[in-house]
């Protein structure tokens, strides 16, 4: 398990650098930091986005995210991570979702940040319904992609600590 490990669900707007002094402050161990910001884009499957609506479980989602950073947690040798995921009404260029993972060493660094996105993106419960300029909407499917990613980290052995 990591150190210290934040984990939010909120609507309002993060500020990277405001979670990046928490997640070190009076830290000396931290030698890398992996970080991955989210953004809403401005267009989907070439239709122009208006805006993107999240909805949630909270005691489901929230239960899910502390779960994928105990994983994580157990997998790497982590000193720290902050996991935020926005809900809401979203529109392009808001940030939707960070992750911050704070290790001795890079390669844990990393790594961790990358399990944690890839799970983020295919098995948190969210439900995301894009909202589009000419009017219509449409629900968020899987991806395939997504979850080939996903799935990948379940044949990558944990690092050696």
């Amino acid at each position: 398990m990591a150190e210290r490990a934040r984990v939010a669900v909120q609507t309002a707007p993060f500020d990277v650098a405001v979670e990046l002094a928490a997640l070190t402050a009076g830290r000396h161990d931290i030698g890398a930091i992996g970080s991955f910001v989210g953004t809403v884009r401005d267009s989907a499957g070439g239709r122009r986005l208006a805006a993107m609506v999240l909805e949630h479980y909270p005691a489901m989602t929230e239960r899910a995210l502390a779960g994928i950073v105990a994983q994580a947690g157990q997998r790497w040798p982590l000193l720290g991570v902050t996991v935020i995921h926005r809900v809401g009404r979203l529109v392009p260029g808001d940030g939707i979702v960070l992750v911050l993972a704070a290790s001795a060493h890079r390669a844990a660094a990393l790594g961790a940040t990358g399990f944690l996105i890839d799970w983020l993106k295919t098995g948190a419960p969210f439900w995301k319904q894009e909202y589009f300029v000419d009017g219509t909407s449409a629900w968020v499917a899987a991806r395939a992609e997504d979850d080939a990613a996903a799935a990948a980290w379940a044949t990558v052995p944990p690092p050696a600590r």
